[in-house]
């Protein structure tokens, strides 16, 4: 029997969490994306792992398409910026401010995207442009 879509975000979660390379996470995310396209935490993971493998190209695509879906996922806004960066794409300084306001407004927010922030570092310690992108947010 097949996985309904919530069982399989869930499952890529912990999957990530105990440790598990962005890599074989990849697959599972983006069949999660391909079974509910409007889902913008799908879209906001699967950015997130593209940029942790250093696929700024797809990272791109996911989080504008999560970005689109969700405007006020601070989280997508920062995988977005992070792409762009990567990509070198303008429009970077629009996306820091607002994911500033949003997580000004909702205290959950900052403390999650922080800690995402933290954990990608872990993951990846040399990430020049997520340190950046740390600084703007929480060192402004």
């Amino acid at each position: 029997m097949t996985q309904t879509v919530e069982a399989l975000f869930d499952e890529g979660i912990e999957r990530y969490k105990a440790g598990e390379a962005p890599e074989t996470l990849i697959p599972l995310f983006k069949e999660v994306c391909d079974r509910s396209r409007k889902s913008s935490s799908a879209w906001t993971c699967l950015a997130w792992l593209y940029l942790l493998v250093g696929k700024p190209n797809q990272a791109y695509e996911a989080a504008h398409k999560a970005v689109k879906l969700n405007p006020q996922d601070p989280q997508a806004r920062v995988n977005l910026v992070l792409a762009m960066l990567d990509t070198s794409k303008k429009g970077v300084r629009e996306h820091v401010e607002v994911a500033q306001q949003l997580m000004m407004a909702i205290a959950d927010l900052r403390e999650e995207v922080q800690q995402n922030i933290e954990e990608g570092l872990t993951r990846k310690p040399d990430w020049k442009n997520l340190q950046r992108v740390k600084a703007w947010l929480f060192e402004s």
